[in-house]
């Protein structure tokens, strides 16, 4: 087993070698976690559960967010309740080149088609991501009927839509996760927790929940290449019963805002800080590219290529900086192409 690298919202907590284990899915949370690395800010608008059982809750609510990766697979706790009337928590994961940053309308139907209910119809809506966002992965749990039972989905969304879609099976709340032979994916849900974030004029303060939804997803499912993506990044929202009426609960949190309500025409990319939360397997991985600049030989940014760029070239020669032509070390083609871009910026 190798130790990795965790964080949500860009805080590291470390798996120490030799204290990692292969957390038990059961919707409780395990010491091999770590220190919770996003914690919720927000009250829930879905109701605050108060019922202390393992399998029925009367609210829903999403306090904090735990991650670690074992033996290939990707493990992921969220303390928190899911009610237990079919309301839905909804899981994208960004853990590859390519997805979708916008939720088209022709993904793979699962759940009674609750993807692409959130996803676009060709109006120029469907559900927005930060910028920084792709999903390529999706999951979905929901819980109720009498006994309660869960049942869960899972599907791929690719860059160009279509895909699979997958029933991963039911389960039992607090008793019987779904573990599901064809993926190796694992979801269970506890619902015993009283703590965390209140409603409305409660407590806004996720932290200390150990109770919830844990999940374990194999790599190989996400599509994770480490060679061309070390970042994986997750975000997490509690759903109405129909994929319909977004909450207020999202990982991560939205800073004290009200529900969502209608998925399509809902932009995260216009909510300060960052609705989603990174797994960092290479911490030196910006968790963002930049863009390259529209002018790359101007090197000082002043929007001229001069005398003043070649001398930038010059002190960085042989180095990673400077580097004109993409080609990772500065030399003779670098200054071959300022020269060639000599003048003012197009």
């Amino acid at each position: 087993m190798v130790p990795r690298y965790i964080s949500c919202s860009l805080s590291l907590a470390v798996v120490a070698p030799g204290f990692a284990q292969t957390p038990v899915v059961d919707g409780s949370l395990d010491a091999s976690y770590g220190a919770a690395v996003s914690i919720q800010n927000t009250t829930t608008g879905f109701g605050d559960s108060n019922l202390g059982l393992p399998d029925a809750a009367n609210g829903s609510e999403l306090d904090n967010c735990h991650a670690v990766i074992a033996d290939g697979v990707l493990y992921l706790f969220f303390g928190g309740n899911l009610e237990t009337n079919w309301n839905k928590f909804e899981l994208f994961i960004d853990g590859a080149i390519g997805g979708q940053n916008q939720l088209r309308g022709d993904n793979a139907d699962v759940d009674f088609n609750g993807l692409n209910r959130m996803g676009g119809t060709g109006v120029g809506d469907g559900l927005l991501f930060d910028a920084c966002f792709s999903a390529n992965l999706y999951l979905t749990l929901t819980a109720g009927g009498t006994p309660v039972a869960i049942h869960a989905n899972i599907a791929q969304v690719l860059t160009e839509g279509g895909g699979t879609g997958v029933y991963l099976g039911s389960g039992a709340p607090g008793a019987v996760p779904i573990v599901n032979a064809e993926t190796g994916v694992s979801v269970a849900l506890n619902n015993s927790n009283v703590a965390g974030v209140g409603g409305e004029g409660g407590s806004s303060d996720g932290a200390g929940v150990a109770t919830g939804i844990e999940v374990a997803i194999p790599l190989v499912l996400l599509g994770y290449d480490a060679a061309t993506q070390s970042n994986i990044k997750v975000m997490a929202a509690i759903n109405g019963w129909g994929h319909g009426w977004f909450s207020n609960q999202l990982i991560g949190p939205v800073g004290g805002m009200g529900n969502f309500g209608e998925p399509r025409t809902l932009s995260l990319e216009g909510i300060a800080g960052n609705q989603y939360a990174v797994v960092v397997v290479d911490s030196s991985e910006p968790d963002c590219p930049v863009d390259p600049p529209a002018c790359p030989a101007d090197l000082n940014a002043d929007t001229m290529v001069d005398g003043l760029d070649m001398t930038a070239l010059l002190s960085c020669w042989g180095s990673t900086c400077g580097d004109v032509d993409g080609d990772g070390i500065a030399g003779g083609l670098d200054m071959t192409a300022i020269l060639a871009a000599w003048g003012p910026c197009p």
